[in-house]
């Protein structure tokens, strides 16, 4: 079967760690109506429950769920790896830039994706407001029901002649096509190959895909050529996957190289472009930077970075975005993305086709400030530093909240353990004076190499 009805990884460790967990406890725990074990009930011989047989009765006392949940808590606290929401409301002020008011304080954010700060451009708005307008604030089923509103078909068609392919198609969210596209096109018997730094989505959609998975070293081609060698022939297809620029440490992928990989062995490559488009060759994306079209039958990207809005798309051929209005679940099963959605990427590509100059910021703003810092140049808006704990990340972050500026920490599990740092993202809006205002903070008053980390893959 092509698309297995069970989209779960059963060679994935962890995962039959956790049925295997499941199932014991199901032995231990009360069925439906809090029925109490009667001796009938006990295995052959046995004339009363032991111990382990009566953490049920235990646990009878205590909400379990809220018991797990607290020491889970607990637990992340005490390594400093606990999470918090901070209701924040993000402005773009002309004078000054990219603005966010949290608890209070009224910061300049280096900590937002939208680096093109097409968000609170004037146009991009107004077209959300006319699609609402023409079309109401959502789309009301899945686009294979009634939820394909006009303005698909447009922003599709634009996207793909953007991106140079046939065709394309609009998912819910990134995450979403990245769960959906990866198990509509790998089953059994098939090889998934993906980079140790791969964002989360792609590794969440490969173990839903019922094939063999290897996690090769972080851009490391002698690595894909060694498994390629050895085990390319076992399977009938093979796909691999690799973000275009890597989300948390700014790099590029080898996007030509893997592509002639990928070609020599017969192996689909897809990239997930999500931090690519708009803000790398001329807006077209990590595809493009060798000053052409790189050969990548799969460009997967997101409308909620440098576009400014929300969604997920697959530019490919025709004969596979038709295979994926058939097959790929998120797709089928998820409700359209709403018209002012879809309207806002519209007016956003407008602006990103007409406008090479405005792309370009992001990268040159990075670039002013990896050199006063001196560290190695900036491949992408993305600038990481590395500064190992996650308490050291978070006063580094706290320090500079105080001096006005916004950059959020980032910790395990969204990083390797051992590399929690602070992530600068820079957009066409910021100032140079307060990137080099910034540059001077971090230097003065954060301990960081210069050497890039490791790229150690996740455990």
């Amino acid at each position: 079967m092509f698309l297995s009805e069970k989209l779960i990884d059963f060679s994935d460790k962890n995962m039959l760690q956790h049925f295997e967990f499941e199932r014991l406890l199901l032995d231990r725990t009360i069925p439906s109506g809090r029925k109490t074990l009667q001796a009938a009930e006990l295995p052959e011989g046995a004339t009363s429950a032991t111990p382990a047989q009566n953490d049920w009765k235990d646990r009878l006392s205590v909400n379990s769920l809220d018991a797990f949940a607290n020491a889970k808590l607990a637990q992340l606290e005490g390594a400093s790896l606990r999470r918090h929401f901070a209701e924040t409301r993000r402005e773009l002020w002309p004078d000054e830039g990219p603005i966010i008011f949290r608890d209070g304080r009224r910061l300049l954010s280096f900590s937002c994706n939208d680096y093109l700060n097409l968000s609170q451009h004037p146009l991009v708005k107004a077209a959300a407001v006319a699609a609402i307008e023409a079309y109401g604030a959502g789309s009301g089923a899945s686009r294979l029901v009634t939820g394909n509103h006009p303005l698909f078909a447009e922003l599709e068609q634009r996207l793909a002649r953007f991106k140079g392919s046939e065709a394309a198609a609009i998912f819910g969210s990134g995450y979403l096509a990245n769960l959906g596209i990866i198990p509509a096109l790998v089953g059994e018997g098939d090889l998934i190959l993906v980079d140790a730094l791969a964002h989360a989505c792609i590794l969440s959609g490969s173990r839903l895909a019922p094939a063999e998975c290897r996690i090769f070293h972080h851009n490391d081609l002698d690595d894909v050529r060694r498994i390629l060698g050895a085990e390319r022939a076992r399977f009938r297809h093979a796909l691999l996957v690799t973000d275009g620029v890597f989300s948390m440490d700014g790099d590029l992928a080898p996007v030509e190289a893997l592509a002639a990989l990928c070609a020599e062995y017969d192996v689909w490559l897809m990239t997930d472009d999500a931090h690519g488009l708009g803000v790398l060759a001329g807006g077209r994306g990590s595809s493009f930077i060798d000053g052409h079209k790189s050969d990548v039958p799969l460009q997967m990207g997101t409308l909620s970075k440098a576009v400014g809005g929300y969604g997920g798309y697959l530019c490919a051929s025709e004969a596979v975005i038709e295979l994926l209005k058939t097959r790929a679940r998120t797709l089928l099963f998820a409700t359209g993305l709403p018209p002012a959605n879809v309207a806002a990427a519209i007016a956003a590509l407008d602006i990103i086709e007409n406008d090479v100059e405005l792309t370009m910021r992001p990268l040159a703003k990075a670039r002013a400030f990896t050199r006063h810092l001196g560290l190695p140049e900036a491949q992408s808006p993305i600038v990481p530093l590395v500064l190992g704990a996650a308490e050291a990340a978070l006063a580094a972050s706290k320090m500079l909240e105080e001096e006005g500026f916004l950059v959020v920490a980032i910790r395990p599990p969204t990083v390797p353990e051992g590399t929690a740092r602070l992530r600068f993202a820079f957009s066409a809006a910021h100032r140079d004076a307060d990137v080099a205002r910034l540059a001077t903070l971090v230097v003065e008053r954060i301990p960081f190499r210069i050497e890039p980390a490791p790229c150690l893959p996740f455990s």
